[in-house]
């Protein structure tokens, strides 16, 4: 926050999660009076910000238990649903955000800040649609907006370094470079969540970004994790016809057990990383552009695989868990 941007009163939904831990701390650091709605049970957590208890996707809790009639200048919202699987992308990525929008309103609150996903740019799944009909309402909303695209996330990317120590090869979906990214870390993302507040450029806007450096596909993070480790490159290209596979075997047995839906649609949410880059897509020449694609930040991924290889960061994926 610059040194003539006044403090505000910021409520936070999803701040129990590393990319709201490291936007809480950032908004701290610039002396706001930050208010984090959370899940009973979710404390005590490691930052001096309030907590308030109660049900995002309950109006009456938000109401009662999150807002409790005060006014409040600003809301972050770093909330996500936790698997991508329709009915629990629906409720928290569209209607609990539609919910908390309309308790800011009653709040007086002037500005939201949004954390979306760059991915909405080419909706195939459910979450990215459900994202993109609360983008949609947000925009509506008369409220002063940030809609922030993060590219992929360091937590992300770091699954197979377990694999790589124990002497496994390297997975690689084709030859390993069908896709590019440009990683953030969440101190980098958080910092520049904090900036929407106080930047007049960051706001009414959709907004990509990514870290710095280069686009990276998957066999640079592969070759990187043996670089840092001391070992020979070792790598195993998984076809995607075999995914193609799996979700038309779970497609047809959904028909029969309805829980296997999910199942299929994590199946597709699988196959659309492993086949589409997280970079802005040029609509005009039909590719990703990783030149186009805004980058923060200091910190890079091969940073972050150092820190996990010495011990000095921790491998905290939780619902990013893949291999």
């Amino acid at each position: 926050m610059s040194a003539q941007a006044p403090a505000l009163r910021v409520f936070v939904l999803g701040a129990t999660g590393t990319i709201g831990r490291a936007t809480v701390a950032a908004l701290l650091a610039r002396g706001h009076e930050v208010v984090c709605f959370v899940r009973p049970g979710s404390g005590p957590l490691p930052y001096a910000a309030s907590f308030r208890f109660g049900k995002v996707t309950d109006p009456a809790s938000l109401a009662r238990d999150g807002f409790r009639s005060e006014r409040f200048d600003a809301i972050v919202s770093c909330l996500a649903s936790r698997t991508g699987a329709p009915l629990d992308a629906w409720a928290i990525d569209h209607q609990a955000h539609l919910q908390a929008l309309a308790a800011a309103q009653t709040a007086g609150v002037r500005q939201f800040v949004l954390v979306s996903a760059i991915c909405v740019q080419r909706p195939k799944l459910a979450f990215q649609h459900a994202k993109l009909a609360f983008e949609r309402a947000l925009i509506d909303s008369g409220l002063i907006y940030s809609i922030v695209r993060p590219t992929a996330y360091f937590k992300s990317l770091s699954g197979q370094l377990n694999r790589v120590k124990a002497g496994k090869p390297f997975l690689l979906f084709g030859d390993g470079a069908l896709t590019a990214c440009k990683p953030i870390s969440d101190g980098d993302l958080g910092r520049y969540l904090a900036d929407c507040l106080d930047d007049p450029h960051l706001q009414n806007r959709i907004l990509p970004i990514g870290g710095p450096g280069p686009a990276i596909t998957p066999r640079q993070q592969g070759e990187a994790l043996f670089r840092l480790l001391g070992l020979a490159p070792k790598f195993r290209r998984v076809p995607v016809r075999m995914l193609d596979g799996v979700i038309a075997v779970l497609d047809g047995l959904g028909r029969i057990a309805p829980r296997l839906k999910d199942k299929a649609e994590l199946a597709r949410i699988g196959r659309y990383y492993a086949t589409e880059s997280m970079l802005v897509f040029d609509a005009a020449t039909g590719h990703y552009a990783a030149d186009a694609t805004p980058a923060t930040g200091s910190e890079t991924l091969f940073d972050h695989y150092a820190r996990l290889v010495r011990g000095a960061a921790l491998d905290d994926r939780g619902a990013h868990a893949v291999f």
